[in-house]
């Protein structure tokens, strides 16, 4: 058993941490540049971000290292450094871990490459799992507890990300981003992540969604898996309600109440390691620390209870649309096989 399957056994769901990207550029990190630079550039402040998530009651904290893959650093002329820039993430990390007596898990954080998968770009399958392999290898040199693949939009990318993973002994978890009318960028759905875990080298430990449009959003594919996968360990990681752009910055709405629902919901809707995404600071995680604390089982909220409570979902699915489609497989299926009765 992982240390994380452990830890869920013991407490039964855990607290991840929250964002990296928005609290940095409030430390300080310009728009443009890369977070995962600081972690040899400004080490304190990463320390810093890290303890603020232990101190709220962080059960895992993820490493500054989602961009840390050879074609993301390749921006900043560093794709030479990914091993050292993985292996510094995890050094922060632990530091902060070993400064309590809980167990805090280190998740090596492994984000998309960037690039578009062959044909529609350049990357082949092949160049992929060799980058998402280099970056493990420095995620685990370092000492991370957990591979961590987030914010995940294509198949393609999540095969490749899990097929990297293989050789190594620590647990898997993928989550994806559904914020394209209730699935990803690319088309896949929250149920469709689900189906997709017979297909991985790697079988991950748990899957689920972060980041998206809103925890409304979030949760709505939260019990789409859940739904059709009752047995898997679910991961709700979701942005701090909704991104408003206000002047030159982006404000999001979620309040520590909002945040404090949105955990209770999550844990009635099966997920069991809760967390948030961006515009999730510390005093969101310590209110949500506390619902997790208090919270005693209810009945499985229905959309209409989400909506209630959280607000209104942002990019709702396309059920026309869907339905169309479905009805067109449908079609050509049938052709096909009389086709083939011919």
């Amino acid at each position: 058993m992982s240390k994380l399957e452990d830890l869920l056994a013991r407490k039964g769901a855990l607290l991840a941490d929250g964002a990296t990207g928005t609290n940095l550029f409030e430390m300080g990190l310009v728009s443009g540049d890369a977070p995962e630079l600081w972690n040899t550039d400004e080490p304190d402040k990463i320390r810093a971000l890290h303890k603020s998530f232990v101190d709220a009651g962080s059960d895992i904290i993820l490493t500054n290292t989602f961009g840390c893959n050879r074609h993301r650093l390749k921006l900043h002329n560093a794709q030479d450094r990914v091993r050292e820039l993985n292996m510094a993430g995890v050094a922060l990390a632990r530091d902060v871990a070993g400064t309590t007596e809980r167990d805090v898990l280190i998740g090596g954080s492994i984000g998309p490459t960037g690039e578009l998968f062959q044909p529609l770009g350049a990357l082949s399958y092949e160049e992929a799992v060799a980058a998402f392999r280099e970056q493990i290898e420095g995620l685990v040199e370092g000492g991370a507890d957990i591979l961590w693949v987030e914010t995940m939009s294509a198949v393609e990318e999540m095969k490749a990300a899990a097929e990297a993973a293989r050789d190594f002994d620590l647990p898997l978890v993928i989550t994806a981003s559904f914020d394209t009318a209730g699935k990803t960028m690319m088309g896949l759905s929250p149920k469709g992540l689900g189906d997709l875990q017979a297909q991985f080298a790697c079988t991950p430990v748990a899957i689920g969604s972060n980041c998206g449009v809103g925890a409304s959003d979030l949760l709505a594919a939260i019990m789409d898996i859940t739904d059709a996968y009752p047995d898997a360990v679910v991961v709700a990681k979701a942005n701090c309600g909704i991104p408003q752009i206000r002047g030159d910055e982006v404000v999001y709405t979620g309040t520590p109440e909002l945040m404090a629902n949105y955990a209770h919901m999550a844990l009635n809707a099966g997920a069991r390691v809760i967390g948030g995404c961006c515009g999730t600071s510390p005093v969101h995680l310590a209110a949500m620390r506390a619902a997790l604390d208090e919270h005693s089982a209810g009945q499985r909220p229905t959309l209409e209870d989400v909506i209630a409570e959280i607000g209104p979902l942002v990019s709702p699915p396309n059920k026309v649309a869907d339905a169309a489609r479905a009805e067109a497989a449908g079609s050509a299926g049938g052709r096909r096989r009389g086709r083939r009765r011919g």
